[in-house]
């Protein structure tokens, strides 16, 4: 499954940057980008674990850019 993702008040190209990163990290994660000017992140994962993979993306969105809002 692939979904967009609204990252509301991302702020810089640097913490998109950590953000996909980070989320790249997480176990079951096919593809993810995060567009900075955009402010979305596609997430492709598979559909079974997605839900599971968002919540912990939207984890550690939180931990490295508290004022982001994530918007499925």
């Amino acid at each position: 499954m692939k979904k967009t993702i609204k990252l509301i008040d991302l702020d810089c190209g640097h913490c998109a940057a950590k953000i996909q990163s980070a989320v790249k990290k997480i176990d079951g994660v096919i593809d993810v980008s995060v567009n900075f000017m955009n402010q979305k992140m596609v997430l492709e994962a598979p559909d079974d674990k997605f839900d599971a993979i968002l919540a912990e993306a939207k984890e550690l969105i939180k931990k490295i850019e508290p004022d982001v809002t994530v918007k499925v």
